[in-house]
């Protein structure tokens, strides 16, 4: 605790003589040069009334990199002005939509003491979800695969959701001692009962039947016949929202969840996750776990055990505090929270994670502080702190632009 008190009150006087700036470039204009050898990563396909963004990283599972970030957000802004786009697509090739930000080109990044450039990609990735959200066209997910982190953020906030039978969502941050960001705090605080405390504590999966059922996505078709829905689409002249919306529930199906589904459980989940600290939704969970007749809840407490005590609280926190908020707001404080974590002022918790996890792969994280009980108020303070003023917020174009959810 006095470490924390201490790099909150250092936080503030460092920022004064400007410890806490980090190198910027010289040129007061965003540095788009390293990213113009990375087209390939997002494609565009032309298509009558309308332009597709494809996810390119197959091998990687379309993980986001900054260069990818920084091209969506611009091809997307030009896309909106042109007046002969109607509408715009987005969908990623091979297995996976989008696996989520590439953590391990970020953990590359900080051990080489490459702080800006990881807060240039977290800044970037924020506005280009918050252009989405405020997108003034129609907007197409496809989320046909592995859709994780960011690979929710890219995309939900957008008007058309379509899931196939190969979707899975989920969100693993606190695995990685991190928390569910770009705008995760927004859109999981708003499904039904404590749904989203569940799946932002656990990392658990949702399928795509799931995700329909519980709002996340707004239609389902079988992967099958996605070809036949991108060919009707490519071939509108109408960017008329409800003939989009006719178009991609052409070829859909009505579905619902099975009993094994994890939605069956809500009852449960409401009764533990409703709990207003960790501690008491891991009670909660182990004495259910004591008359239960199945796995379940050993498996969910196996799961939070695992991962980071401190991301499980800032976790919590930051979807309670989502609950009510609008996406901007959501997204300044999800910014201030991720700066935190790179800034390993408090814990190395993000970049021991991404290790154990995704380079040694040994699963084997030594988190600091190694329990709740050490996790102190303090600490977990200090990543809802309002950032100084020479680490400026997140400015998003509130004035301009309205959410469309």
């Amino acid at each position: 605790m006095q470490r924390v008190k201490a790099v909150l009150k250092a936080r503030h006087s460092f920022q004064r003589f400007g410890i806490l700036s980090h190198q910027r470039c010289f040129s007061a204009q965003p540095n788009y040069a390293p990213y113009d050898d990375f087209e390939d990563q997002v494609l565009v396909e032309g298509r009558a009334k309308s332009r597709a963004a494809i996810l390119n990283r197959p091998s990687a599972l379309n993980a986001l990199t900054a260069s990818m970030a920084a091209r969506l957000k611009r091809l997307y802004e030009s896309w909106e002005e042109n007046p002969d786009i109607g509408f715009v697509l987005m969908k990623g090739n091979g297995r996976a939509f989008c696996s989520g930000v590439d953590t391990v080109a970020l953990h590359r990044l900080l051990n080489e003491g490459k702080v800006y450039e990881c807060k240039r990609f977290f800044e970037t990735l924020y506005k280009f979800v918050y252009l989405q959200g405020t997108y003034l066209k129609p907007h197409v997910a496809i989320l046909d695969g592995i859709t994780m982190g960011c690979g929710g953020g890219i995309s939900l906030p957008g008007m058309f959701r379509l899931v196939t039978d190969k979707t899975v969502f989920s969100h693993p941050e606190t695995q990685l001692g991190f928390h569910p960001d770009a705008g995760a705090s927004f859109y999981l605080s708003r499904l039904p009962g404590y749904l989203g405390e569940y799946l932002a504590l656990t990392g658990d999966k949702l399928n795509g039947v799931e995700m329909i059922a519980c709002g996340l996505a707004t239609h389902y078709c079988l992967n099958a016949r996605l070809a036949w829905i991108e060919e009707r689409l490519g071939n509108l002249m109408n960017d008329d929202p409800t003939v989009i919306d006719s178009s991609l529930a052409q070829y859909g199906d009505l579905v619902y969840p099975d009993r094994s589904s994890i939605l069956c459980r809500i009852d449960t989940i409401d009764k533990c996750f409703s709990h207003d600290t960790v501690e008491e939704i891991i009670d909660s969970l182990e004495n259910e776990a004591a008359g239960a007749y199945d796995d379940w809840c050993k498996t969910v407490l196996r799961k939070m055990k695992e991962a980071s005590p401190l991301s499980l609280k800032v976790t919590l926190r930051s979807i309670r505090e989502g609950r009510f908020q609008s996406l901007d707001q959501c997204l300044a404080r999800e910014y201030r929270i991720s700066l935190a974590w790179i800034s390993k002022s408090v814990s190395n918790d993000f970049t021991e994670g991404v290790r154990a996890r995704l380079v040694d792969k040994d699963f084997a994280p030594k988190w600091y502080p190694a329990s709740l009980e050490e996790v102190s108020k303090d600490m977990v303070e200090y990543y809802f702190t309002p950032l100084g003023e020479l680490e400026p917020e997140l400015v998003l174009p509130t004035s301009l632009r309205e959410p469309y959810i």
